[in-house]
């Protein structure tokens, strides 16, 4: 008898813990249930495209297709919110600022990076307060010069350069910028000394070098086509690895005597540090989807870009990469960019 119920007693106590047990397991389901409700699935509301420029350049085109096709790929609208100002300081702090939850996104050019490696003081970190997300396309400049000025081709110009050190000028959209570093790039490559003339905007700079005020500007390809054709200006070469179609008869600065040369301007996507992978993911994902629609690459074509899918980190990577290159410019080439 006591055996019997010695025995009795471990089967109600193993059945009291195996209920204990199963209880716990369930509340734990539940509490996992309660926080999965609690996520809702992205995206669950519009979507804001910040760009960081006024309406009208290539940042603004190339943000309203993706914008488009990206909002039919997320089922929620993406739209377009540009917030121009301080060289695009203000739209990108506005971003880098904003709740991480993929609802408040940034289109970005070169030229962020070239703002975060001059050393002006900016209300954001590049590298921590902003997440890649996926580049878009890339596309390269043109070496352009007035036609008064004596030279046919890019070796040509480069002889009459080193000939009259500091007596060229170019100009670009503005002191700092892209073509700033870039056509000083292009100078520390070719052992030139130029003269650097700051608008605000390449458009005025364009009026002074058809004009004869200037000598030299390196603009985008699809700024300068129009002008180009025209007889305007006259083109040397472009800065990409390739000709562009674009203007497929000019060589690419490498061709043309600057071997292993290359300069591209580039856009993408970014949103505020911290996104939740499954964001990241998702957005990574459907961006690169829409860089892959005909129409999309028709866009991206008539800005001189091709697109460039790829993952974030081959995008984080080219911006630490960009950031490093233009800071060793400005501190090796002794570059005033305030």
């Amino acid at each position: 008898m006591t055996f019997h119920r010695f025995a009795s007693r471990r089967t109600v106590l193993r059945a009291v813990l195996a209920s204990a047990v199963a209880g716990a397991a369930a509340l734990a389901a539940l509490g996992a249930s309660v926080v999965a409700h609690a996520q809702p699935a992205f995206p669950n509301k519009p979507i804001k495209l910040i760009v960081p420029f006024a309406p009208g350049g290539s940042n603004d085109i190339i943000a309203r297709v993706i914008a488009t096709k990206l909002g039919e790929k997320l089922g929620q609208p993406v739209i377009v919110d540009n917030k121009g100002g301080a060289g695009g300081t203000i739209g990108t702090d506005l971003v880098a600022k904003s709740p991480p939850d993929g609802s408040t996104l940034l289109l970005a050019s070169t030229s962020i990076t070239t703002n975060a490696a001059t050393g002006k003081k900016l209300p954001y970190d590049l590298i921590n307060d902003l997440t890649p997300i996926a580049q878009l396309g890339a596309g390269a400049f043109v070496v352009v010069v007035g036609n008064d000025v004596k030279a046919k081709t890019l070796q040509e110009f480069i002889a009459l350069a080193k000939a009259s050190p500091k007596t060229i000028t170019y100009g670009t959209a503005g002191t700092g910028g892209i073509n700033h570093l870039g056509t000083e790039l292009l100078a520390a490559a070719a052992h030139i000394q130029l003269v650097h003339v700051p608008y605000k905007g390449i458009g005025p700079a364009f009026t002074d070098l058809m004009g004869g005020n200037l000598q030299m500007a390196l603009p985008t390809i699809a700024s300068a086509t129009a002008f180009i054709q025209g007889g305007k200006m006259r083109a040397l070469a472009v800065t990409g690895s390739q000709r562009s179609p674009l203007v497929p008869d000019l060589p690419t600065a490498a061709e043309a005597g600057l071997p292993g040369f290359q300069l591209e301007v580039w856009w993408g996507i970014l949103g505020p540090a911290k996104l939740p992978a499954p964001v990241l993911t998702r957005l990574n994902d459907e961006i690169n989807a829409v860089l892959a629609m005909p129409d999309v690459k028709q866009v991206l074509e008539r800005e001189g870009a091709s697109p460039r899918p790829g993952k974030p980190e081959e995008f984080g990577a080219l911006i630490r990469t960009d950031l490093g290159r233009w800071a060793k410019l400005i501190k090796d080439a002794h570059i005033q960019t305030e």
